[in-house]
């Protein structure tokens, strides 16, 4: 099995981000989940995912260091092979490695302004030209913060994004919600995002369920993936 391969068994093909991609379609993302099961997880398989089809992913590490987020690659990298059983791993991860770059912010230091600006910085000395975002970390409690996600759009057109997907911390004990059933903190302003998955614990399983999403994809809202509780991968339906 090798890198094609990887890419046409990824469980996460049933949400239909390739179908964006072929329709020139901008996708904005969100994982809620509570704090501790898993968000980084599985926003690292979605950027991996995005990598295997030759996208170059920036990964904005909001209060985390480059090393821990570089293990979260490294241990999800292992865990698939250990399951797929790769002819040539290192081979693949060499390659796929090349469109990745950390990015990191102590959480005062974080905003959309000051990640463009260093985005450019980049590209214009040919050093790496994003075409996703991955943005771990982002407090979408922070009112001030918060209202720069009305240029959202604006900002990825400007940059010539396919894709961002953030990560964002739900709690137990606060039962907002919005029509589409997206908790707090982020159910004020659900309608930036065009799919939300929530990463949901029921008796023994723990479900990624997908509370909205866009007409591109290929999973139903209500409809759920399953994680493996082990290993946060996502399962093969």
């Amino acid at each position: 099995m090798g890198k094609e391969d990887l890419v046409s068994n990824n469980p996460l093909r049933a949400l239909g981000f390739e179908k964006d991609e072929a329709a020139d379609t901008r996708r904005i993302g969100l994982v809620m989940a509570r704090a501790g099961l898993g968000k980084t997880a599985i926003l690292v398989q979605i950027a991996m995912d995005s990598m295997l089809r030759d996208n170059k992913i920036l990964h904005v590490a909001i209060g985390e260091g480059v090393d821990k987020t570089r293990t979260w690659y490294d241990d999800i990298l292992t865990l698939t092979n250990d399951e797929e059983k790769l002819d040539n791993f290192q081979q693949v991860v060499d390659e796929i490695m090349q469109n990745r770059m950390i990015m990191t912010f102590k959480e005062n230091s974080f905003s959309l302004a000051t990640l463009e600006e260093r985005m450019e910085d980049l590209s214009s000395q040919g050093i790496f030209k994003a075409d996703c975002l991955v943005i771990d970390g982002f407090d979408f409690s922070d009112s001030d913060r918060t209202k720069a996600l009305a240029e959202l759009k604006t900002f990825m057109e400007s940059n010539n994004l396919k894709m961002i997907w953030f990560s964002a911390t739900c709690h137990r004990d606060d039962e907002r919600v919005s029509a589409n059933g997206v908790p707090a903190p982020c159910h004020d302003f659900d309608d930036v995002f065009d799919t939300v998955l929530l990463i949901s614990p029921e008796g023994g399983n723990i479900n990624l369920k997908t509370l909205k999403c866009s007409k591109a994809c290929a999973v139903d809202a209500g409809k759920s993936l399953i994680l493996d509780p082990a290993t946060m991968l996502i399962k093969k339906a």
